[in-house]
């Protein structure tokens, strides 16, 4: 009988509740932690825990799910952080979207003996609720394989796409793709709505078409496709992601991605709640 190790999901927002409840279901010995009060968690507060160290002090993996690298720096080498104590994670997943760069400081600030992989994901809330999120694997083929049960718990689409740094790559690159589809068919509904074409049936024409995007074709399952601009909403969180493609591609200034992904940008922060 395979032995399921004990996971911390730190993080435990939008995202990583319903991760940490998937990882529950399927057997696993789950803690979380959040900076919210236990209480915010429902049935789930039970295994909420007071600090990360704590998380930390219980859980030999732990998969980080906070929202941007100043959290991330935080929950890792902050009071009571995860590496504050004399215990520490044997695994540290990051799941959070951060520029491939931030991984590799990352890496050089944790302790040698703590393997790290970069395991983004893809999808909205209810594909966490589902445990059908899409993983952009970086790091250690035997790291991830000690670990694969978890991510196949919470997942439906496994990538493993090479070494340490390769999954947020991968998802930064992906995100600008989401962005910019973002943008594009929240425009294109409001032109059909002054065209007087209705929005429903071109939805339904575009998904099995060449206007098919992810955005367009789960409008109605994506709790936050209404939102307007806000730097703590997930429209903000794309613009976030956007940042992290223009970090990673800096050194690269003769790409025309760059100047296009400042103009997604703007157009991110013009959306307004619908």
């Amino acid at each position: 009988m395979v032995t399921l190790p004990t996971i911390g999901v730190a993080g435990c927002g939008a995202m990583g509740l319903p991760m940490a409840k998937s990882l529950q279901r399927s057997g696993f010995d789950v803690y979380g932690y959040d900076v919210r009060p236990k209480t915010a968690f429902g049935d789930f507060s039970p295994r909420m825990l007071e600090d990360a160290a704590a998380l930390a002090a219980r859980c030999p993996v732990v998969i980080s799910v906070v929202r941007d690298w100043g959290q991330t720096e935080e929950l890792c080498f902050g009071n009571k952080g995860l590496f504050s104590g004399d215990v520490h994670p044997h695994i540290l997943v990051v799941s959070s979207t951060l520029s491939p760069k931030i991984i590799s400081i990352l890496r050089k600030s944790l302790p040698s003996d703590t393997r790290l992989i970069d395991a983004p994901m893809s999808g909205a809330p209810f594909s966490a609720e589902e445990g059908t999120l899409t993983f952009m694997l970086g790091g250690d083929a035997d790291d991830i394989a000690e670990i694969m049960s978890a991510f196949t718990a919470m997942g439906s689409e496994i990538n493993h796409l090479g070494p340490l740094g390769q999954g947020m790559l991968c998802k930064v690159l992906n995100n600008m793709l989401a962005a910019s589809s973002v943008v594009a068919v929240r425009e294109i509904l409001k032109a059909a709505d002054a065209l007087e074409f209705p929005r429903d049936r071109l939805l339904e024409v575009a998904s099995s078409s060449s206007g098919a995007t992810w955005f367009g074709d789960n409008l109605d399952k994506i709790s936050w496709a209404t939102e307007g601009y806000s730097l703590v909403n997930t429209i903000g969180i794309l613009e976030k992601d956007v940042n992290a493609l223009i970090d990673t591609t800096a050194d690269f200034p003769e790409l025309r991605i760059n100047e296009f992904a400042r103009s997604v940008i703007a157009e991110l922060r013009n959306l307004p709640e619908e």
